[in-house]
């Protein structure tokens, strides 16, 4: 894990990182998150660990601002790189954007209430099973491919990524998955069931 970038993520200004970058940042109303995932900088080497971070960032109905942290992965796990490939043009990878209005929420595999994605989005394809993560600008593809924001194991942690993730932005604790939803809830519940996610890379908080 890396909790350099976890300590850092907790003081950030994103506000001022979004504007700089032309995104949308939301502030006006209660509950109204963004929602931000953070890609560590690991060389695009296959780690495997839960090192990346999910920031959300929103207001309470008193005006006062929150934020939630939590580790996540962003990227596909070793078995989906080396083992088994679910297409025959590589295994996906987000591209870092924002993209708005792309997820809402539904059940995961039919299984449990995540953020799921309901308008294409871009990925990058891996398809040489190494342990690189190939971000080739000439792979990449849009559409809608199941890039869901959920869980790994459904009590606890998990240590590993493994299995969890084919290429969707995966809880490492199970419990902060579950505070992740209730936010989640607390906005479709005023705003509608629509979801902006907004991926970056640790190098755009230097």
């Amino acid at each position: 894990m890396n909790f350099p970038l976890f300590r850092k993520c907790e003081t950030f200004d994103f506000e001022k990182l979004f504007k700089r970058k032309g995104y949308a940042y939301f502030k006006n109303g209660a509950y109204n998150l963004n929602i931000i995932g953070i890609r560590s900088n690991n060389n695009n080497r296959v780690t495997n660990e839960f090192d990346d971070i999910l920031v959300v960032t929103y207001n309470v109905p008193n005006g006062k601002t929150k934020r939630f942290v939590a580790f996540i992965t962003t990227e596909p796990g070793l078995y989906y790189i080396k083992e088994k490939l679910l297409n025959p043009r590589g295994t996906s990878i987000l591209v870092p954007a924002q993209y708005r209005g792309c997820w809402q929420i539904a059940k995961h595999q039919g299984k449990y209430k995540a953020l799921c994605q309901k308008k294409p989005v871009r990925v990058y394809r891996d398809n040489n099973r190494d342990e690189i993560y190939d971000m080739n600008p000439k792979t990449i593809e849009t559409g809608i491919f199941g890039i869901n924001i959920h869980r790994s194991c459904e009590f606890g942690e998990s240590t590993k990524v493994n299995k969890w993730s084919a290429g969707c932005q995966v809880f490492r604790r199970a419990e902060d998955f579950d505070s992740f939803m209730r936010l989640c809830e607390q906005q479709a519940n005023r705003y509608g069931n629509s979801f902006t996610y907004t991926l970056i890379n640790e190098t755009d908080l230097l």
